[in-house]
């Protein structure tokens, strides 16, 4: 059976983790210091949880301490807004979804993941984009929902991370039409030629090594990122060929910006939706992991 939670205590550890110090906390409570530290390690000694690393005089929150932040942070902008809605000041609170995505993934594809977000219910949702380590960081610490990926974390990384498959696309090379003669003997063409790639965070990185080995193609990269909207620029700069799924250019394509120089057989743009098991499990989230794809 889980303790019972004093919620005056957990306003104290807000107030104290959002002040820095036991003293200004104490300061802004109107409380004395010894008191509201006595009330601080009583609730530490309640959840079982160590909440706070001590340097000196300055207090640290531990992983564990951000998170319990986060949840004290929406507890009490609940409770507020609960009060206002009662008193038909304000509207009823509104669902919230924090999604992430890694940069190398594509903006068309974040879109949809947002529309169908936006099906299910009219919420608020925050969108984040970063490295991949970063986003699973906060994934783990349960700041961020769900996380769009283009690889699958391995090792102690994907401890508690449940994955899905949302997309598997052939990929082909693309260029400004000024490499258009290389289609002319591909794939050998391409051997020596200006390519623009994604950096070893994406899966996809690994496996045109692999193609690159099995048809003897000397790989010559000019640049390489994990931001494909800046790929794409380049591309259609005439600086060099991208790798990339078919729904990733079809604008640039429409627009005659880029033309596919030919496919790579058994190359992939595998896309994933990453979640981490919750007590308190996000109902949209949930919804987005068993049905989205693309």
């Amino acid at each position: 059976m889980n303790p019972w939670i004093n919620y005056h205590h957990l306003f104290y550890f807000k107030t104290i983790a959002e002040e820095g110090t036991v003293l200004k906390a104490a300061e802004k409570l109107r409380l004395g210091q010894p008191t509201l530290s006595a009330q601080l390690k009583q609730f530490e000694d309640t959840i079982g949880i160590k909440l706070f690393d001590r340097y000196h005089k300055k207090l640290v929150l531990t992983e564990q301490g951000k998170v319990a932040l986060d949840y004290a942070k929406n507890i009490f902008k609940m409770g507020n807004e609960m009060f206002e809605v009662l008193h038909d000041r304000l509207v009823p609170y509104k669902p919230t979804v924090h999604l992430g995505a890694i940069d190398s993934i594509s903006k068309h594809i974040i879109l949809q993941l947002v529309k169908s977000a936006f099906k299910f219910s009219r919420c608020q949702i925050t969108l984040s984009e970063g490295k991949p380590d970063e986003l699973l960081r906060e994934l783990s610490a349960h700041k961020i929902d769900l996380v769009l990926t283009n690889f699958l974390p391995i090792g102690t990384s994907a401890k508690g991370i449940f994955p899905r498959k949302i997309s598997k696309k052939h990929v082909s090379f693309y260029a400004a039409t000024k490499f258009k003669k290389l289609r002319t003997g591909f794939p050998k063409s391409m051997s020596g030629q200006p390519l623009i790639i994604p950096t070893y965070d994406s899966k996809l990185r690994y496996d045109l090594d692999h193609w690159a080995k099995l048809h003897d193609i000397e790989l010559n990269i000019i640049a390489e990122g994990q931001d494909i909207s800046v790929e794409k620029l380049m591309a259609v700069s005439a600086l060099g060929i991208i790798p990339a799924a078919a729904h990733t250019v079809t604008k640039e394509i429409l627009a005659g910006e880029l033309i596919e120089i030919g496919p790579l057989q058994g190359v992939y743009e595998e896309i994933y939706l990453l979640s981490m098991q919750r007590k308190i499990p996000n109902p949209i989230a949930i919804k987005l992991m068993e049905s989205f794809n693309i």
